[in-house]
């Protein structure tokens, strides 16, 4: 603790501003907890770059951690690529505070004489992806905290390809920041140096996201779909209504109570699209108008969660994985049509994702190439096989990424793109539920399930540290019944053949990730979240049905037999 209160002292000193000092002295005076997890460690960069709590302190998100980080970056640029002219995007997105905080950021970089590209106002993630490479920046900046609860923000770093840091730029950076002191950050800009962004790269963003996502479906096809769009309070408004007038699909039922951009997301208790709850309005309003699917997105509009209508009209929420199918069916579908597909062609998806993506992509002779958890690493693999083409790729946390204008992942294409699928099916008189259960028919009937624990502040993360560990050391051999026969731990890049009691390599980056496999196909992952105070589990279950009316009852029984394999591994919803 006494180290903690000389952190705390040292918030203090003259360099920090008055109300700053004020609310650090709060926090001493009270000796609470919120002392310690204000200070006990230095933010730092997870999956999705770095996300906290808004408040003082070393562990908080504020204008010195976000000014401490542009001010490492900005020292990288001039001693890496010392001879270059240096400009960076920066956007952000609806939550308290995150218009400020960009400024701040703008302004540490301008006082570094380095060009800087502002939105005048709240802009999806994937837009900030687009324009680093549009606008030919060194890099990008986006403030936001995606889908966490109000009381966060966040910061995302992404590099000149569009993509987010990566090795081994993201270490050198990192290493760059913790050198720093605070008072070497440089927060008066030049203003000379901000340019403000008006509607142009919006424009040509979002004609490329039509040039990318639609196909065949006719004009009367696109009228005819009845779509119900939530932006739940974000970013996506901004691009998403736009979108579709451009793209010709006039049928669209905005949930007003959630169009308004509001940080504090009033009408729902987490802006998360994978939780059924974010969609509940929306899903009234369709059932009102009708409508043929439901789509709403997270704040900075790089999630998108679909509801469709079942085998008996009811609306039913896809997961992840099964968007991610869908979606890449299409495309592989529509690739072959048009005699794109060479062999040298590739889909791309994570390692805790559906193991039907792989399936997919053997069926229609196209390469399929796993990365670790989060877009950065799927925007990596397209630096890295530049002699490939990237179709599109997915992860189950409701993600997609079609074609590679964007380098990261993005709603807004992914909403287009399901649309004009739903389109084309209901014009021949089918739904995306019974494409899917199709497409489980022909190549098995892969369920998946995602529970996470959420462990907060110091005790949270020891315990999240603790289970890895014991996950490691005293590994399960049978799961339901079923005999384990590989286990892969990306922490030390070894994969564990029980059944010939061999260990392989995993060319893969290292990770905290560990993973269970048995002899009928069951797969389990565990992984501690890299963006909030969370550990997954991840299962996948591979079992098969032949009618069509039998999928709902094998999906129930499915999923209880998941339900069943998370108790074993002491996980109970």
């Amino acid at each position: 603790m006494e180290d903690i209160l000389k952190k705390a002292q040292y918030w203090m000193s003259a360099f920090f501003d008055d109300k700053t000092k004020k609310e650090v002295q709060q926090l001493i005076d009270e000796g609470s907890n919120n002392l310690e997890e204000s200070f006990y460690q230095n933010l730092s960069f997870g999956t999705g770059g770095m996300r906290g709590i808004m408040g003082v302190g070393t562990n908080r998100i504020n204008k010195y951690t976000l000014g401490k980080n542009t001010q490492g970056i900005a020292n990288y640029l001039h001693k890496t690529m010392p001879s270059e002219e240096h400009s960076v995007a920066i956007a952000y997105d609806c939550r308290t505070n995150s218009d400020t905080l960009a400024r701040v950021v703008a302004n540490v970089f301008a006082a570094n004489q380095i060009k800087v590209y502002l939105f005048p106002e709240l802009r999806p993630t994937p837009l900030l992806s687009y324009s680093v490479r549009a606008l030919n920046c060194t890099c990008g900046i986006v403030l936001t905290a995606s889908h966490n609860p109000p009381e966060y923000n966040g910061y995302k770093v992404y590099w000149k390809d569009g993509g987010q840091l990566v090795p081994p730029q993201d270490a050198e950076i990192i290493q760059e920041i913790e050198n720093l002191k605070y008072e070497e950050i440089k927060f008066d800009g030049n203003e000379e140096l901000i340019e403000i962004l008006d509607e142009k790269i919006d424009q040509e963003y979002i004609d490329q996201i039509i040039k990318i996502s639609t196909f065949d479906a006719s004009q009367e096809d696109r009228k005819n779909l009845n779509i119900c769009f939530t932006s739940l309070h974000g970013t996506s408004i901004t691009t998403v209504p736009k979108m579709f007038e451009k793209a010709g699909f006039s049928q669209v039922h905005i949930v007003d109570e959630q169009a308004t951009p509001d940080g504090n997301f009033p009408t729902v208790k987490s802006p998360n699209p994978e939780e059924p709850e974010a969609l509940e309005m929306a899903i009234q309003l369709a059932n009102k108008e009708n409508s043929d699917i439901v789509i709403g997105t997270d704040p900075d509009s790089d999630r998108l969660g679909i509801a469709v209508r079942d085998l008996d009209g009811k609306i039913q929420l896809l997961n992840g994985n099964q968007t991610m199918i869908l979606m890449t069916w299409f495309l592989l579908k529509k690739w072959k049509k048009a005699n794109k597909i060479t062999g040298k062609e590739f889909v791309a998806s994570t390692i805790v994702s559906t193991p039907l993506m792989k399936v997919l992509a053997e069926d229609y002779g196209v390469i399929y190439k796993e990365a670790l958890t989060g877009f950065k690493w799927i925007a990596k693999l397209i630096k890295d096989h530049p002699g490939l083409n990237y179709i599109g790729g997915g992860e189950e946390s409701f993600g997609y990424m079609v074609s590679d204008v964007v380098r990261d992942k993005d709603a807004n294409s992914a909403i287009l793109l399901t649309c004009e699928m739903a389109a084309e099916l209901k014009a021949k008189g089918k739904t995306l539920y019974q494409k899917l259960i199709e497409i489980y028919q022909t190549y098995g009937f892969y369920q998946e399930y995602l529970v996470s624990l959420v462990k907060k502040g110091l005790a949270g993360a020891e315990e999240i540290k603790q289970k890895m560990i014991d996950l490691r050391e005293h590994p399960l051999n049978e799961i339901n019944g079923e005999k384990v026969v590989l286990i892969e731990d990306y922490s030390t890049s070894e994969a564990k053949d029980l059944q010939n009691n061999k260990t392989k390599s995993i060319a893969i980056p290292k990770s905290n990730v560990l993973i269970y496999y048995t002899e009928n196909g069951t797969k389990v992952a565990a992984r501690p979240s890299g963006t909030e105070p969370k550990i997954k589990f991840y299962v996948s279950i591979n079992e098969s049905f032949s009618k069509e009316e039998d999928f709902a009852q094998r999906q129930t029984q499915a999923i209880d037999k998941i339900k069943s394999i998370l108790k074993e591994f002491g996980v109970n919803e």
